[in-house]
């Protein structure tokens, strides 16, 4: 039998959507946070929608992205070299390229919830980011989403079978509308012991300070 793990631990709930490319980058900094102050983390994901109307052939990404926010071509590609290099700094490796698309994410949040009861939504939802950012892939389409769930230590039948059921569809807009109802708007937004609320990526100093406020509160 193996002893508890000595470390402190703080509950961190992060609302995210899988196509965000800040949500993985806040994460892989909170981690870095966690690792260099010895701190364990009880990770929660909670489902976040940024295209909720987005069709199912998606849409290409540098067009919806001047589209939705009015940036220029070449703002867009300096956001995309920008996050390549803090991704590049982070261990993490953002493959944009001109056939990039910003596809539908419900099918994923479902997928996620599920996982959730495995026991594997973390593994899940790290799976996801890599099979969109780094491999390029549309994580709107069931096959991928399929292999992703194997990759991540889950069953790919009783993985297809979640989807194929609906039954975590109500679940996740439950979960979405009670974030929406704390005033959510963006993400990531990480919620620290249950009060303290930071939202985008706020950079490893910053999730440092807060867990270790949660840890001296909880002493």
């Amino acid at each position: 039998m193996t002893s508890p793990d000595p470390r402190p631990t703080v509950q961190v709930d992060i609302v995210s959507d899988v196509v965000c490319p800040w949500c993985i980058v806040g994460f892989r900094q909170l981690d870095q946070a966690l690792q260099q102050h010895d701190v364990l983390a009880r990770l929660r994901w909670h489902p976040f929608e940024l295209n909720p109307d987005m069709p199912p052939e998606g849409q290409n990404l540098r067009e919806h992205i001047m589209q939705k926010y009015g940036s220029s071509a070449e703002q867009s590609q300096q956001a995309r070299d920008r996050l390549t290099q803090i991704g590049t700094e982070l261990g993490f490796a953002f493959n944009f390229d001109e056939n990039s698309r910003m596809v539908n994410t419900f099918a994923a949040h479902q997928l996620l919830d599920w996982a959730e009861s495995q026991g594997r939504q973390h593994p899940l939802k790290m799976a996801l980011f890599g099979t969109y950012f780094t491999d390029q892939q549309d994580v709107s389409d069931i096959d991928v989403l399929l292999d992703a769930a194997q990759a991540a230590g889950l069953d790919r039948t009783a993985a297809q079978a979640a989807l194929a059921l609906g039954a975590h569809a109500g679940p996740v807009r439950e979960k979405q509308q009670f974030w929406s109802g704390r005033g959510i708007s963006g993400v990531p937004s990480m919620v620290f012991g249950g009060k303290y609320l930071l939202t985008g990526a706020q950079g490893i100093d910053t999730y440092a300070e807060v867990l270790q406020r949660c840890l001296a509160e909880a002493a």
